[in-house]
C-alpha cells in the first residue's frame, strides 16, 4: 500500500492554493427625491428668459441642384466636342456651376 500523506501537509497545500476573495467596497444607494428635482426644474424654467429666434443673413448662396449642374456640364461637353475646343470634364463642370449659380 502506498504511504498516506499527512493531513496537515494536504490542508496546508489546499489553503495555499485557495484564492482569497477581495472585499467589495460598500456602496450606499441614496434614493433621489423626485419632487425636489421637479420643483427645482419648474423654478429654473420660470426664471429663464424666453429665447427669440433671430434670422441669420444668408452669407453663402445655396448650392444649385445637382441635376441642373449635371445637365449644364453635359451641354458644355457637347458644345466643346462639336467645336473641337480643348478642355476636360472638370472644366465643363466648373463652368456649368458658374452658369447655373449666376
Amino acid at each position: 500500500m502506498p504511504a498516506k500523506k499527512s493531513t496537515k501537509k494536504v490542508a496546508a497545500k489546499k489553503a495555499a492554493v485557495k484564492p482569497v476573495p477581495a472585499k467589495k467596497a460598500a456602496v450606499k444607494k441614496v434614493p433621489a427625491k423626485k419632487t425636489a428635482v421637479k420643483a427645482a426644474a419648474k423654478v429654473a424654467a420660470k426664471k429663464a428668459p424666453a429665447k427669440q429666434a433671430v434670422a441669420k443673413p444668408a452669407s453663402k448662396k445655396a448650392a444649385p441642384p445637382l441635376d441642373a449642374v449635371a445637365k449644364a456640364a453635359y451641354l458644355n461637353y457637347r458644345r466643346r466636342m462639336e467645336l473641337g475646343l480643348p478642355g476636360d470634364d472638370d472644366s465643363d463642370w466648373l463652368e456649368a456651376e458658374r452658369s447655373v449659380i449666376g
